[in-house]
């Protein structure tokens, strides 16, 4: 008896965009600090630090007991929010840009942001605009206040504000007890 044999094409899971995105961000850091770690020490420090922190909150993130959520964004959409994000952090974003960049409503885009990324996209904004100041205060010599015009804040008093609410202290002492340890 004659046994045939089908071949079946493997299908493949698809493509995390969102794993993508963030594994090239991942790569760019890494790859910044292996060049920068025999001129500059300071700079490699922030780029590992930076690379880090970002692994750390997605492990978290994925770690989370909580089963896929439904509602929330596809991946295709976090990524070009995210993008989106990323390459216009030095300006004001308004929710409706966003949200046609995710190809939905405005209120259907801001509930569903919040179910994909945790939190609002202001919240998600103010805290990706205070992580670019910290790693430029941490591989720049630039003033606050002009740290705090190339991450969309008003001015350094707005800096001020909002890294005392997230960090208990001025960004100006922040910044000096890491030159210290450095």
């Amino acid at each position: 008896m004659e046994t045939l044999y089908t071949e079946t094409a493997e299908v493949s899971p698809p493509v995390d965009l969102e794993f993508g995105f963030l594994a090239s961000k991942l790569a760019l850091l890494l790859e910044a600090a292996k060049g920068e770690i025999e001129h500059d020490r300071q700079a490699a420090k922030a780029s590992l630090a930076t690379a880090a922190s970002i692994l750390n909150s997605e492990i978290e993130r994925r770690a989370s007991p909580k089963g896929p959520k439904t509602g929330g964004l596809a991946g295709w959409q976090i990524a070009r929010v995210r993008s989106f994000i990323e390459k216009n952090l030095h300006r004001s974003i308004r929710t409706t840009e966003l949200s046609t960049v995710a190809q939905r409503s405005t209120a259907h885009f801001s509930r569903s942001f919040k179910l994909a990324f945790g939190e609002p996209p202001h919240a998600y904004i103010v805290r990706r605009r205070l992580e670019e100041a910290c790693y430029l205060m941490l591989t720049s010599a630039a003033s606050l206040s002009e740290i705090a015009l190339s991450v969309g804040l008003s001015d350094q008093a707005h800096l001020c504000r909002l890294f005392r609410q997230a960090f208990s202290q001025s960004p100006a002492s922040w910044r000096r007890e890491r030159e210290v340890t450095r």
